[in-house]
């Protein structure tokens, strides 16, 4: 199978006021159409830097040294920025890890919405006014019409978490990249997301490169996982495979570490006590 994404060698370089630090070292990628990529690690991996690098968004102390990006055929990373304005937020979307940080706190869901809209597919007027309702039934957000009328700060995490996915689908982007989505929220409000994803996934036919440090997500939603630690790439492949017999010892000492429900915690016994 032909892949949507195609990474190769890519590496990342930050200059710093003691000196150049490479925080991605020569990782590879792919991600087929319809398939989730899970990008797993802790923070501090390299993870978000690596979203952030295909679509042009590194802070200005950060750049791309070296590989390729190849997304249907371009190579993401020597794009012009008039170029890759064409794909951003069009053919590949983003959402981000803090729903009510990415968007404006000072103007209305509905014209926030109302402006992909506009950007995006040309509509205007009452015409966009019933796709950004038709978009907010998509992602499960009761009442839309009265929605589209309140500020960020009216809704709660996973109400803000949901207009976000709903302005990255605007576009039906053939990519959509998560930028931990869920860790901002609480347990229940993140099955509720992650059941949201995979239900437009399927729907849509797009992929998804899923970063997130939580194995628990991974097991969920992965169709392949790619583990990563201090900016390089320690394991990848199918999801089963990684999760059930890990290569790598860093990926098996992190499958270790995960809770267990078929294994009894030990009992607590007060201090002095013997076991």
């Amino acid at each position: 199978m032909t892949s949507l994404l195609s990474i190769r060698d890519l590496t990342i370089r930050f200059e710093t006021k003691d000196g150049p630090v490479e925080a991605v070292r020569g990782i590879d990628l792919d991600i087929n159409r319809g398939e989730t990529l899970c990008l797993l690690g802790e923070s501090g991996s390299g993870k978000s830097v690596t979203c952030h690098a295909l679509l042009g968004l590194l802070p200005p102390n950060g750049r791309v040294t070296g590989g390729s990006a190849l997304f249907d055929g371009q190579d993401l990373l020597r794009l012009g920025e008039g170029a890759l304005m064409s794909i951003r937020g069009r053919r590949i979307a983003m959402v981000f890890q803090d729903p009510t940080g990415s968007l404006n706190p000072v103007h209305r869901v509905g014209q926030q919405l109302l402006e992909s809209l506009a950007i995006h597919r040309g509509l205007r007027g009452s015409s966009a006014l019933a796709e950004a309702v038709n978009l907010l039934k998509l992602v499960g957000i009761p009442d839309p019409q009265r929605r589209l009328e309140e500020y960020p700060h009216q809704l709660s995490g996973g109400m803000n978490q949901r207009v976000m996915i709903a302005i990255a689908l605007v576009a039906e982007p053939e990519l959509l990249i998560a930028d931990e989505p869920t860790t901002a929220l609480d347990v229940t409000i993140q099955a509720q997301i992650l059941a949201l994803l995979k239900r437009l996934q399927a729907e849509r036919g797009m992929a998804m490169l899923f970063v997130t440090h939580d194995l628990g997500v991974v097991s969920e939603i992965a169709d392949t996982v790619a583990v990563m630690r201090h900016g390089t790439l320690r394991e990848a492949g199918p999801a089963q495979r990684v999760l059930n017999a890990p290569g790598d010892d860093y990926t098996r000492r992190l499958i270790d570490l995960m809770p267990r429900l078929d294994v009894a915690a030990p009992l607590y016994q007060p201090p002095g006590q013997a076991a």
